[in-house]
């Protein structure tokens, strides 16, 4: 944005800070304006023929712009993604103990990332790992849908679950 001598056009069209227009002038006497009111002169539409350029003070612009923006950042929901490990051999307490995590974090809005990592000779026996995958997507079903289905990537078997949208 071009702001009071940055502006360099030979004509421009003014607007005040309450929408009444004033016309077209130089550049030089739309500044002038703008001083005797104690106010900057802002160009808004450099694409319009002739520019538009609008009196206003500059700083409070930006300051309330400063703060729409935070407050815009402030109602946005951040969704986290947490990670549930498991592991082949689990015990039915340890895997309920897992599932109910899950849940707790599905509830609360964020992803969860469902783990496995193969360790020595487990990796022979990676179906065992589907199993237990499909046993938690079964378990956390109500609160949450599979996103990515489970997957081998090297020594880890990975599966993603997305909250269910309440509507």
């Amino acid at each position: 944005m071009q702001i009071n001598e940055e502006i360099r056009d030979k004509e421009v069209r003014v607007i005040t800070d309450k929408g009444e227009q004033l016309g077209i002038m130089s550049p030089k006497d739309a500044l002038k304006e703008a001083e005797s009111r104690n106010m900057d002169l802002v160009k808004v539409s450099p694409a319009a023929n002739p520019p538009v350029c609008k009196i206003m003070d500059y700083g409070k612009y930006r300051f309330d712009q400063a703060k729409r923006e935070k407050d815009r950042r402030k109602s946005q929901k951040v969704i986290e993604t947490k990670e549930v490990r498991l592991s082949v051999n689990i015990d039915t307490h340890d895997f309920d103990t897992k599932v109910n995590h899950a849940i707790k974090f599905l509830k609360s809005g964020n992803k969860v990332k469902v783990s496995i990592r193969f360790r020595g000779r487990e990796m022979a026996h990676a179906h065992l790992g589907n199993g237990i995958m499909d046993r938690f997507a079964e378990a956390t079903e109500e609160y949450g849908t599979v996103e990515k289905a489970a997957k081998l990537e090297g020594r880890q078997m990975l599966m993603f679950m997305a909250p269910k949208t309440t509507k």
